[in-house]
């Protein structure tokens, strides 16, 4: 077991690189909604998958974008998901068929799992993913290993940081 703090074992995303990797999703997602290709919604999980979400229906084309809002960190502490704020009950019809439903990150899946209930028939794609939450996505980007901890861009600021290993 490591010594290190959770948020030690870092990886920064830029906002180039967080815009690409969106991008890359949505080409990924292109042509693969139910019936004739098309997605009807993009729902992103707030606050996380506000912009990847954002990405993804201006490369789709998709008009109809809501956000459902869910908490589960409390700064880096992971606790029990919860949702603040669901999505309008439209697009809950049929089990969610036919909605993309947005995330930057699954973790652990507690935040997809508490989702899936309430759209099982939805599309889950997050930009990154980790072993312990990959499964519970239909397609993901990028996958980092359990211990690392990811930095957004939203949550950074510019500043010097200590290096990895020593500081000679």
């Amino acid at each position: 077991m490591s010594d290190r703090l959770p948020h030690e074992k870092g990886f920064h995303v830029s906002w180039d690189q967080i815009h690409r990797d969106a991008r890359a999703l949505a080409w990924r997602l292109d042509g693969k909604g139910p019936g004739d290709g098309s997605w009807r919604a993009v729902v992103g999980i707030t606050r996380g998958g506000l912009v990847p979400a954002a990405i993804v229906a201006r490369e789709l084309d998709i008009r109809t974008v809501d956000t459902i809002s869910v908490k589960s960190y409390n700064h880096q502490e992971q606790r029990e998901a919860q949702v603040i704020k669901p999505t309008q009950d439209s697009l809950m019809e049929n089990g969610g068929e036919g909605v993309l439903i947005v995330d930057d990150l699954v973790d652990t899946g507690n935040t997809l799992k508490l989702v899936r209930d309430l759209f099982p028939k939805a599309q889950f794609a997050t930009v990154y993913a980790k072993p312990m939450g990959a499964p519970l996505v239909d397609t993901f980007i990028t996958e980092v290993s359990q211990d690392t901890w990811i930095f957004f861009p939203w949550d950074m600021a510019l500043q010097y940081v200590q290096p990895y290993r020593g500081t000679d």
